[in-house]
């Protein structure tokens, strides 16, 4: 069954919610403006005034609320001069279940920090009307290609499965210095664990848990386009895996170095590409093949 909200979806973004912890405050606004130190008091009150903030079971709710612990609030994230991203998306396939999406860079696929209304997922939405519409698997910002979405509730388990039963096959595309001591293709296994530094990923000694095929698609002067062919989906696997083979990947920001974060300049996108997709429908038994019309 889908979820229901006591606050409808608007403009394509579902209402956030947040559940109360531990703690004493005087009322509602008082919790709120300790947890939310960067949203102003004035906001808060325009945002009541609407009567946007309601509790689970749809009580609208006011500054002088009592604010206790257990409680839910549902409430319309918003942000303020959202960058635009300069990119459109791709609708490569629908069907009654199933949404296929052409990903351009830069587009994150889901809401979070500064990106709300510029991602794939409320974009589709707006187009779309697809109410229900939630993404199957993950695909970086950073990264362009080929991503599914589920847009019907009870059929999601199915398409979900099949990545936990690594039923899907997934090919990249990567632009890279050329290695000319390694003999290709080549299968890479290391054991993927989370770095000291947020949101990187690094390998480490220990028993294996992820592995990609790798292959060379073409020479490109000291570069070579690469085949990436996953096993297993750890975060930033693929980036990880050609960096740690002395190859990382043309504007990696990460690996092997992270670097300041460059903002909103979009003149130097990762050259990681998610190419094709397949699988087996666990619905109609038939082969399902996709791939993006994107290069590198």
């Amino acid at each position: 069954m889908p979820v229901q909200f006591p606050l409808p979806i608007r403009d394509g973004v579902a209402p956030s919610y947040l559940w109360l912890p531990e703690g004493r405050w005087d009322n509602l606004m008082h919790f709120l403006r300790e947890q939310f130190p960067d949203v102003s008091a004035d906001t808060w009150l325009a945002r009541i005034a609407k009567r946007e903030l309601l509790d689970a079971h749809g009580k609208v709710l006011l500054a002088d609320s009592e604010a206790k612990r257990g409680m839910c609030i549902y409430y319309y994230r918003e942000l303020e001069n959202e960058t635009l991203i300069p990119f459109d998306e791709i609708i490569l396939f629908q069907d009654e279940h199933l949404l296929v999406v052409d990903k351009p860079h830069f587009l994150p696929v889901t809401p979070g920090g500064r990106f709300l209304h510029e991602t794939l997922l409320v974009r589709l939405k707006k187009k779309l009307g697809l109410e229900h519409l939630s993404p199957i698997h993950r695909l970086d910002r950073e990264t362009a290609g080929v991503i599914l979405f589920s847009h019907d509730p009870s059929t999601r388990g199915k398409y979900q499965s099949l990545f936990q039963q690594r039923a899907i096959q997934k090919t990249y595309h990567a632009l890279a210095m050329h290695l000319p001591h390694i003999q290709f293709p080549l299968t890479h296994q290391s054991r993927m664990v989370e770095a000291a530094q947020f949101f990187v990923m690094k390998e480490e000694a220990g028993i294996v848990n992820s592995e990609t095929m790798i292959d060379v698609i073409e020479r490109r002067g000291a570069f070579s386009l690469y085949e990436l062919t996953p096993a297993t989906g750890k975060k930033h696997q693929l980036r990880v895996h050609l960096a740690s083979l002395g190859a990382p990947i043309v504007n990696d920001a990460f690996y092997p170095i992270a670097l300041a974060c460059k903002g909103d300049d979009f003149s130097t996108p990762l050259k990681l590409l998610a190419k094709a997709i397949s699988f087996d429908d666990p619905i109609t038994g038939q082969k399902r093949s996709f791939q993006s019309e994107r290069s590198l």
